[in-house]
């Protein structure tokens, strides 16, 4: 089995290739190994001394550090996706998969909502799982859009550029009510 790595625009964060299935579809987001408690996958990989976060993608594992070089820490995490993948364990046990979709929206905003999702999952998801994260909906109100940053995203010193750069710029030009776009 062949794993290969990719750094991501946060010095913290490795994306990891299987060159397989991890998910399939939609993301899992662990930030610690309580909350991995549904992922036989996520729970070797923080057995690894250093290891802060884990966020399961498509095809792809992203994983935060702490303060340990990833000089010393990448080995660790690779011997641990390599053990996972060749067990034959499943990735994740149960439903604990978040596609990063919400309830459909209704009321005065519905139509307004439901475009900004249309542009996140077609314009800027697949963008951000290039770079081993996600960002997803979580309101609006009153012209902002609010966005949870997961995986590389959350704690990348780019992402506040690519929240008002880019993503804002997005749809500022779509839906010219959104006023602001601000991470959750």
């Amino acid at each position: 089995m062949f794993i290969q790595t990719e750094t991501t625009p946060n010095p913290a964060t490795l994306k990891f290739l299987p060159g397989r299935s991890v998910l399939g579809g939609g993301t899992v987001d662990f930030s610690d190994s309580d909350a991995a408690a549904a992922s036989p996958l996520a729970r070797r990989i923080f057995e690894v001394d250093g290891v802060e976060g884990v966020f399961l993608g498509p095809d792809f594992i992203s994983v935060t550090k702490g303060g340990i070089e990833w000089q010393h820490l990448r080995p660790a995490v690779l011997g641990a996706i390599m053990e996972h993948f060749l067990s034959g364990a499943p990735v994740i046990e149960g439903e604990a998969v978040d596609s990063g979709h919400d309830e459909a929206a209704s009321g005065a905003d519905g139509e307004t909502i439901a475009t900004i999702k249309e542009l996140l999952d077609t314009r800027v998801r697949p963008a951000v799982a290039q770079d081993g994260g996600d960002i997803t909906f979580h309101d609006y109100r009153d012209g902002v859009v609010f966005l949870h940053m997961r995986g590389a995203c959350a704690g990348c010193p780019s992402s506040t550029a690519t929240l008002k750069n880019g993503i804002e710029n997005l749809l500022k030009h779509f839906l010219p009510e959104v006023r602001e776009v601000r991470a959750v």
